[in-house]
């Protein structure tokens, strides 16, 4: 399984910025596709996740601001990240959810200036 992150970068507060996730590779269909963020000095946190199914989840930092969505056939997920603020900086990382098996992408440095 190989996951390929794209996008992100910086923007000034206030700002967005797209993520995109493409999956490929051999998984089971029903998994969980999402995006976790690690701040320096700080644990790897989930930001927002969504299931094979659409259901949603997100971290109660970004509610509101951000949202999660995902295309089966493609086996891609995006975040849009609105309303951004300093403390979204962080490194992003991609994930797919397997069962208790996890899988990431390479992160990405998103840089949210005051």
């Amino acid at each position: 399984v190989q996951l390929q992150a794209s996008g992100g970068g910086s923007a000034q507060a206030g700002g967005s910025l797209r993520l995109s996730c493409a999956a490929s590779g051999r998984f089971f269909s029903i998994n969980h596709m999402g995006w976790y963020r690690q701040a320096p000095g700080k644990e790897r946190e989930l930001v927002a996740v969504v299931t094979s199914a659409g259901s949603t989840n997100y971290a109660e930092s970004v509610k509101g601001r951000f949202s999660i969505s995902r295309d089966n056939a493609k086996n891609t997920v995006s975040l849009q990240m609105n309303s951004l603020e300093p403390e979204d900086t962080a490194v992003y990382y991609c994930a797919l959810i397997v069962g208790s098996q996890f899988f990431w992408g390479q992160g990405t440095l998103d840089t949210v200036s005051s």
